[in-house]
């Protein structure tokens, strides 16, 4: 699995104009699900951005999680992170797992990571969104978990 995060003051998800997720400060994770990947990935992947320390404590110095600061998640499936981009002038989409696989792997996720902590919100998977957000810093990660697949 591979997420891009944000630390943001602020997001939400449109789904045909209406809002259907949306968090006040904290972090937007954009999720891909690679082929491999199961929910030990998952699990793996949401308990590192719930305790990922990005955002300023005291001392102004990152080392507070989103869970340290009430803050909230939202989670967007998005498969275009799972392309190779290695050579050529057009993504090829082979290392993301099918909509199959995927879609249970984000429902799980969602789920998960509200078992974990409260203020969860999320897109959905397959819909045309438009996601906006204000970007804090900006601070921007990319996180992996391995998976038996390369």
């Amino acid at each position: 699995m591979l997420t891009v995060i944000q630390r943001v003051t602020h997001a939400n998800v449109l789904v045909d104009g209406s809002i259907i997720g949306e968090i006040k400060q904290g972090i937007v994770a954009l999720l891909a699900i690679e082929k491999g990947d199961s929910e030990t990935e998952v699990k793996q992947l949401v308990d590192r951005i719930l305790s990922y320390r990005i955002f300023a404590d005291a001392d102004d110095k990152m080392n507070l999680s989103v869970k340290d600061i009430n803050g909230g998640l939202l989670l967007i499936p998005q498969f275009t992170l799972a392309a190779n981009t290695k050579k050529g002038t057009r993504p090829s989409f082979t290392p993301a797992a099918a909509p199959s696989v995927s879609k249970p792997l984000f429902e799980f996720a969602i789920h998960y990571a509200q078992q974990q902590y409260g203020n969860i919100s999320s897109g959905e998977f397959g819909a045309d969104m438009q996601v906006s957000l204000c970007n804090d810093g900006p601070v921007t990660f990319t996180l992996k978990t391995h998976n038996a697949v390369s």
